[in-house]
C-alpha cells in the first residue's frame, strides 16, 4: 500500500490473481462495516475483466444478501441478451449466485437507448451517498463512460447520469453516471490490470486531467503490477 501526494492510496499486487482476491476481501469488508452501521450496503459496480474475477470470488466472502442494493455505474445501450452488456456479465458471474432480492438490483436499462436510460436511471438512485464504488481505468484515461474531451458532469448541480451518445469505444450510446455522482460515495477503488493500463496510470501520476484522476481525487486504486507505470516503490 503506498500513499501519494494526490490523496490517493495505490495497492500494487504481484498478479490479477491476488489483486482479485485481496479486491475481494475489501469489498466483503466493506459491505460488513456499512451493513453494520447503516443497515444496508449500497454498491456501485463496475464492467470489465478485472472487477470480474473478484465477482466470481464474492459468493465465498460475502453475506447479508438481503442488505446489499446494486447499481451500475454505466451501461451500452446494447440488448440486454448482448455478450458486452455489464449487466449480463454481473448476473452471470455472480448474481445469479447469491440470493439479493431482485427489487435491490438496479440495472440500467440501456436498450431503451441513451437519453430515455439516463432519464429512468436517475430515479433509481439512492437520495443518500453510496457505500463503495467500483471504477476502471481506460487506456485512454476514461472511466465509467466518461471519456476525454467530454462533459463528465463533475458539478453538483449536473444531472447524477449522463446520455452517451458519441462515445469514443463502440458502442457510441452509453449510459454513465456523471462524476459528481460517482464521487458521492463513501469509498471509492478504481480497478487495472495489465501493461496496457500503465500510460493511463503514469498520466495520472503526473496529475494530468484525465476523467479517471479528476473523478478519483481521493481513492483507492487496486494494480496488479504490470500495470504500475514502473518499479513498484519498496514496501511501507
Amino acid at each position: 500500500m503506498h500513499a501519494f501526494p494526490q490523496g490517493n492510496t495505490w495497492h500494487i499486487h504481484p498478479d490479477p490473481a491476488t489483486l482479485a482476491q485481496r479486491l475481494t476481501v475489501a469489498i466483503a469488508r466493506s459491505a460488513r462495516e456499512a451493513i453494520a452501521t447503516r443497515g444496508g450496503f449500497h454498491l456501485v459496480v463496475a464492467g470489465g475483466g478485472t472487477p470480474q474475477a473478484a465477482y466470481a470470488l464474492l459468493p465465498q466472502w460475502g453475506g447479508d444478501w438481503q442488505c446489499w442494493h446494486i447499481y451500475h455505474g454505466d451501461e451500452r445501450c446494447l440488448p440486454p441478451e448482448d455478450a458486452e452488456r455489464n449487466s449480463l456479465m454481473l448476473e452471470k458471474t455472480w448474481l445469479s449466485k447469491v440470493p439479493i432480492p431482485a427489487r435491490q438490483i438496479h440495472h440500467i436499462p440501456a436498450e431503451r437507448g441513451a437519453e430515455a436510460a439516463a432519464r429512468d436511471y436517475a430515479t433509481a438512485l439512492p437520495a443518500h451517498a453510496f457505500d463503495l464504488v467500483l471504477l476502471g481505468v481506460g487506456e485512454d484515461g476514461h472511466t465509467a463512460s466518461l471519456f476525454p474531451g467530454h462533459d463528465w458532469g463533475m458539478e453538483k448541480g449536473s444531472p447524477a447520469t449522463i446520455a452517451i451518445l458519441d462515445a469514443a469505444k463502440a458502442p457510441p450510446q452509453r449510459v454513465s453516471l456523471s462524476g459528481w455522482r460517482l464521487r458521492y460515495t463513501r469509498e471509492m477503488f478504481f480497478l487495472a490490470a495489465g501493461s496496457g493500463k500503465r500510460p493511463a496510470l503514469a498520466a495520472w501520476l503526473r496529475g494530468e486531467a484525465l476523467p479517471a484522476a479528476t473523478v478519483g481525487t481521493t481513492a483507492d486504486i487496486w494494480l496488479d503490477a504490470a500495470a504500475w507505470p514502473g518499479t513498484p516503490p519498496a514496501p511501507v
